[in-house]
């Protein structure tokens, strides 16, 4: 992020430095909401669900399916976008376009935004939901522990694509507002 080409990249065609990127702060970013998202809908899936005297399966959170479901879903979409954001800044250096850039990087910033959003709603209704259950229903307290780190992970979330949208805001507009100014002054 030494701002030495437009939107946070060096110039386009350079040569590709793991090192480099692996010492990124997006690059650690996605790599822990990626973990983080694996932890919450992992545990969900594992222990999210048990039978109580019956073969029919209940979720873990108040026996509410919506919670499990909303749980299991942002954590595997939020999986899979940080995969995909994490090709995008391997490729981004590539891009040679400063349009092009622009959206790569206003994509991350809304989607990182958005996603924000939604796991803090998906954190406020898990722990909701665990608030609201009692240790009648959870024998044993079997899958406490797992619910307990979906929520805890949930959080953990929110704090990390909160600072990749500050991340990203910050790219978009200062790195670019920068440049873009100083080119404009040479005009």
């Amino acid at each position: 992020m030494d701002g030495a080409g437009s939107f946070g990249a060096g110039r386009a065609g350079s040569a590709f430095d793991l090192i480099a990127f692996i010492k990124q702060p997006q690059t650690i970013l996605r790599v822990l909401a990626w973990i983080f998202s694996m932890v919450v809908f992992a545990s969900i899936i594992n222990e999210g669900y048990v039978n109580m005297g019956s073969e029919r399966l209940h979720c873990v959170f108040n026996k509410n399916a919506d919670a499990c479901n909303y749980g299991i879903t942002i954590g595997i979409v939020a999986f899979l976008a940080c995969v995909f954001f994490l090709a995008l800044d391997v490729y981004f250096p590539q891009i040679s376009s400063v349009k092009n850039r622009k959206r790569a990087v206003l994509l991350e910033m809304f989607f990182s935004g958005f996603w924000t959003f939604l796991w803090f709603v998906g954190f406020c209704f898990l722990a909701s939901q665990w608030s609201h259950t009692s240790p009648k229903e959870l024998p044993l307290e079997q899958a406490s522990d797992a619910a307990r780190a979906a929520i805890t992970f949930s959080f953990f979330s929110i704090l990390s694509w909160v600072r990749h949208a500050i991340l990203y805001i910050h790219i978009g507009v200062c790195v670019s507002g920068v440049s873009m100014s100083a080119s404009s002054a040479q005009v």
